[in-house]
């Protein structure tokens, strides 16, 4: 298959697994209260933006399946709130339930608000570790030409993601997880510093319920916790 013709592939893949994914969202009744039982490290799941906790069911239920109780906040909602303002969030859930030894599972955006509370909002170190799959962490380019605020503010040039791109003091906790083409994210997902894991396939949502993705997601919960925490 050509180039060309690959990257149509996993682009029209990558679309019907996020529409189908939504559907099957917003059908569900699942409540998060579900998942919270298991002996293993906590996990809190943060989802990208427009995307409800629900998106991330594939990956809640392999976590949970391995024995780890998997938190999910709630008031994030559809995830549109600016990226200080969501880690806050985050940041409160932990104190709020004494979580400690926490790993975050981050998509997209996800990832950037998973790193803002790593390196300004977690004073006591709760957080152990995360896992980001396509995050931008460098921003996208795309979003200079998008309409809502939302998705403008995760430009390259936005102050956040400048300030994100920056600082690397937390990066050796991350794991950074994407393909070899995200129609999403130019730039790709790279994070100096960090675990770099490269899928041999290509997307932006369809990746959350790779195999290779849900395999790098239960080895960092099952790692033990980096020294200092």
């Amino acid at each position: 298959m050509s180039a060309v013709f690959q990257i149509a592939d996993w682009w029209a893949r990558d679309y019907a697994y996020a529409i189908g994914r939504q559907l099957r969202s917003a059908a569900s009744r699942v409540s998060p209260d579900e998942f919270l039982g298991g002996t293993g490290r906590p996990v809190v799941v943060i989802p990208g933006i427009y995307e409800d906790w629900r998106f991330m069911l594939p990956l809640i239920r392999e976590l949970h399946a391995a024995g780890h109780p998997v938190h999910v906040v709630t008031v994030l909602q559809r995830n549109r709130l600016k990226v200080p303002k969501a880690a806050a969030l985050i940041a409160g859930h932990l104190r709020d339930k004494d979580l400690r030894d926490v790993m975050i599972v981050a998509h997209s955006k996800g990832g950037l608000i998973g790193k803002y509370a790593m390196m300004s909002l977690d004073p006591e170190r709760r957080i152990s570790r995360m896992v980001a799959v396509c995050a931008p962490f460098s921003g996208s380019r795309y979003a200079h030409y998008m309409v809502l605020p939302s998705l403008r503010a995760l430009s390259p040039r936005n102050a956040v993601t400048v300030q994100l791109a920056r600082e690397q003091s937390v990066n050796e906790r991350i794991t950074s997880v994407y393909g070899l083409f995200d129609p999403h994210i130019p730039e790709g997902s790279v994070l100096p510093g960090a675990r770099n894991v490269q899928l041999d396939t290509g997307g932006h949502f369809r990746i959350l319920a790779h195999k290779d993705t849900i395999h790098a997601v239960l080895t960092e919960a099952e790692a033990p916790a980096p020294a200092g925490n």
